[in-house]
């Protein structure tokens, strides 16, 4: 196979998991999954409290550009719309984002709603966003190098980036406990396919779920232009739950990672356009 077939056939694999991750997502949303529900109205009263609990998005939200990234269903946007902010929400799915639309309605708010893989936002141009949220997403991603690049390339110098990940060894490890312990099943960097049967909040129904690496993670934000500021762990963990509950489990794995990163000056000038820094 030469380079070029190879570069195609990689190009198509990707495309692949994006359009199958697409129908997974408008499947879930015709379900009624957990994570398809949009904010109630006691959230909203909350929205700052929820959406910046240790002060990563540095202050009053009114006025700011915010892009809430492979975040359609009706939280974010919602959020940040009602604190102020002129908010685009942009996600794979359309059912995700017709959630969306229907809260930007009922509660009078102007959103931009953007359909589009988040590797390719061709169609919003440079520097455009103070902050952009960006919730559990790169795990459906192949190569989420495209994504990062993508989202220094709409955020402006000194903007912020807060994501969250899965952690690669909550996608490396078994579901149940064998024996009193948790066990190390795939590799870091598998590719999971999850059933469209499995009940878990550790697992989306349906989806292909890449385990990456904190190299892949954290190394390819910084490589895309971002300064990384702080790192947590949000905590579930609860000991006294059952073994092979979400809580217990969590207890021996900490099952994502959140980022506050900030995007440094473009290091070129070349067509006025951010580009990868390797």
């Amino acid at each position: 196979m030469s380079q070029f077939e190879a570069t195609a056939h990689e190009a198509s694999l990707t495309q692949g998991v994006v359009e199958h991750n697409r129908r997974s997502w408008d499947r879930l949303v015709s379900q009624g999954h957990t994570l398809t529900r949009p904010v109630s109205g006691d959230e909203i009263k909350n929205a700052s409290k929820i959406l910046d609990p240790i002060g990563w998005l540095e202050g009053d939200l009114t006025g700011r550009k915010v892009l809430c990234l492979a975040a359609g269903g009706g939280r974010f946007s919602t959020l940040f719309a009602t604190l102020g902010a002129i908010v685009t929400v942009l996600d794979i799915s359309p059912a995700m984002l017709e959630i969306d639309r229907k809260q930007a309605d009922k509660y009078r708010l102007s959103i931009r709603c953007i359909q589009a893989d988040m590797s390719n936002m061709s169609s919003i141009d440079d520097d455009q966003f103070d902050l952009v949220m960006q919730p559990v997403s790169t795990t459906y991603l192949s190569e989420p190098r495209f994504a990062f690049a993508e989202t220094a390339r709409v955020t402006r110098a000194g903007g912020i980036y807060v994501s969250f990940h899965k952690q690669p060894m909550n996608l490396q490890a078994s579901l149940e406990v064998h024996g009193s312990n948790y066990r190390i099943e795939r590799p870091v960097e598998s590719v999971i396919t999850n059933s469209t049967e499995i009940k878990t909040r550790l697992r989306e129904a349906g989806t292909i779920e890449h385990a990456h690496s904190l190299q892949t993670l954290l190394g390819g934000i910084c490589r895309a232009g971002f300064a990384i500021e702080d790192v947590t762990e949000p905590q579930y963990a609860d000991v006294s739950d059952p073994p092979n509950s979400f809580g217990h489990r969590c207890s021996f794995i900490p099952p994502y990672i959140a980022l506050k990163a900030r995007r440094l000056p473009t290091k070129t000038a070349q067509s006025g356009r951010s580009e990868l820094i390797v």
